[in-house]
Formats: structure tokens, sequence, C-alpha cells
């Protein structure tokens, strides 16, 4: 079978498993929220301060929490077909504009993030491999357990604290410049140094791991009877390290990557939180707190799509690396 046939293959049989699983994370979803205490009506008339037994009633109604869940979930699904989200009383907004309001950010994030994880984790993992057993191996084997058992918060917290506060070389907060009218690479540079924190907050527990499974990857990869043979052919080791060694090892972390995706969506939320990022994570945050459900099922829909891409793009990303799966 060729590549492309392996690939399309590959694609269709994501897409047919796709259709089931967005459908019952939908449904799923939906009674789980409900379960939880109170409504937007609830919200609502607290904060005015006071309500009468006919403005709760009222307020139900227009929402349309008055009626039942099988009901509820029949006009949700009514709207799924029609590509619509439904409206946010709480942000008087449908939610997609909210929603597709925020991705971008989000989306920058999670790709900075993951970036750095990728590079930085494979990258220590290579040189803790390389020396395997020395003084560099320890030292990165204790950085990388610092980085996995400490909370994201706290390094956020204490990012601030150093980069922004005493040194002042990047921003605490924001995705840019308040008040700064910028444009082109003036804009983009902004929004770089804006990013550089919370990205790396975002990273600094995927880097761990990357380094470790890098490192236990290429140990195994080593001993195969393949390495050895291109060692004995006279390859340059930077050749064999690279194309025959690394490549391989690659393969099980982009699975680890894949099934990280979904994690980074619910670390985004406390690293938007502690950076005032405004992405889905904060808006996911505010819906809870509004009991706005509408928002918080578009936002669980949305990230469960974008887990479901990202498995279909790591599959087709292993066919390339290994040509044995399809």
């Amino acid at each position: 079978m060729s590549r492309s046939s392996r690939f399309g293959a590959t694609l269709r049989r994501t897409v047919w498993q796709a259709v089931p699983t967005v459908l019952g994370i939908v449904v799923l979803n939906f009674f789980l929220l409900k379960l939880m205490p109170g409504d937007a009506a609830d919200v609502i008339a607290g904060e005015s301060g006071s309500a009468t037994a006919e403005t709760m009633r009222a307020l139900r109604a227009k929402f349309g929490l008055d009626q039942s869940l099988l009901h509820q979930l029949g006009h949700y699904l009514d709207n799924l077909a029609h590509l619509s989200l439904g409206y946010s009383p709480r942000f008087d907004a449908p939610v997609m504009q909210l929603i597709m309001e925020r991705l971008p950010n989000t989306l920058l994030l999670m790709g900075v993030a993951l970036g750095f994880a990728i590079v930085v984790g494979v990258t220590l993992g290579a040189v803790m491999a390389h020396w395997a057993g020395k003084w560099p191996d320890r030292v990165l084997s204790v950085l990388a357990l610092v980085f996995y058992s400490t909370p994201g918060f706290w390094i956020g917290l204490l990012a601030i604290v150093f980069f922004s506060v005493r040194l002042g070389w990047l921003p605490s907060g924001g995705n840019v410049t308040i008040g700064a009218s910028l444009h082109g690479s003036a804009r983009f540079a902004d929004m770089a140094k804006h990013v550089v924190l919370p990205a790396l907050t975002l990273s600094t527990f995927f880097i761990a791991i990357y380094a470790r499974l890098t490192r236990a990857a290429m140990l195994e990869v080593q001993r195969q009877d393949f390495v050895r043979t291109a060692q004995a052919k006279g390859l340059h080791p930077w050749r064999v390290t690279v194309r025959h060694v690394l490549r391989n090892a690659l393969v099980p972390l982009t699975t680890l990557a894949g099934l990280h995706f979904g994690t980074l969506l619910g670390g985004a939320a406390v690293t938007e939180t502690v950076f005032s990022w405004p992405g889905l994570g904060r808006l996911a945050l505010d819906a809870v707190m509004a009991r706005d459900f509408g928002v918080l099922l578009g936002v669980l829909l949305l990230s469960s799509l974008l887990v479901i891409v990202a498995n279909a793009a790591v599959d087709l990303l292993q066919a390339w690396l290994d040509p044995r799966i399809g």
C-alpha cells in the first residue's frame, strides 16, 4: 500500500470514529452539567440583589430552563444540526461568537506551549541519552523532576515575580499591550512578548515528560540491530542519532503528545487565569461561575473536536515516521 493510500485510510478511519465520539461527548456533557446546582437565572437574580418568584419563572421561561431535560437536549441538538451553539444569557451574545473571539488566543498559547515542550523536551532527552549515567544526565533528570512536580500556577507566579516585577523583561499579563495601536511587525513582537511567560509556564510539566520519554526511547532504540548495522557501516554518529535513533524514538512521543492535547486545554484554564490571558479557559471558568451551560457546552464541544483533530494529525504523522503503522 502506498503512503498516500495509508494516509487516506487513516483519515477515513479517524472520521468514522469521531462522529459517534462527538455525539456521545455532547450528550454526556449535557447531563453532567445539568447535575450542577443552580442555573443562569439564579445567578442573574442573585446579582440583581432580589427577585420575586414571578421574575424567576420569567427568566427561566426566557432561557428555556423551565422545560424538561429531554426537551432541552433536543433543542440543543437541533441547534447543533443547524451549526448553532445557542445564545448566552450571561454575555448577551451568540455562543459561537464568544468562542471564535477567544479561540485564536487559546490556539496560539497551546501551539507555542506544545512547541516549547517538544523542542526543549526532545533536546534535553537526547542530551540525557547521550550522556546516560553521567553528570549531565543526573542534573537534567533532577531538573525534569522539579518541572514535573511543581504546580503550574506556582511556576507562573514565580515567573511573573522574577521576569516581570524584578527584571522587567516581559509583561505580566494579557495578550497585547492595552491602549497601544500596533500593526504589522510591531504587533507581532508585542504578542510574542506577551505569550512567552504563559506558554513556558504551561509547557514545563510536558517538558519533563517528553525529556524522560525521549531518553528512555533513545536508549532502547540504540540497542536495536539496525542501529549497530548503521554504526558498522561507518555512518557519522550524528546521522545515526538523528536519522535512525531519534526518528524511531519519536513514535511514542507523538502518541503521548496527541493524548496531552486535551491536558493542555485543561491546563490552559489555570494558566490563562494567572496571566489574564483572554482564551477559552477563562471563558469556561466565567461560564461555570455564571452557570452559563450553553457557553460551557460550546467550549467542551470545541475542545473535544480539537482533541480529535490533534489525534488524527498524530496518526498521520506516525504513518509518515514509521511506514509499518497504518
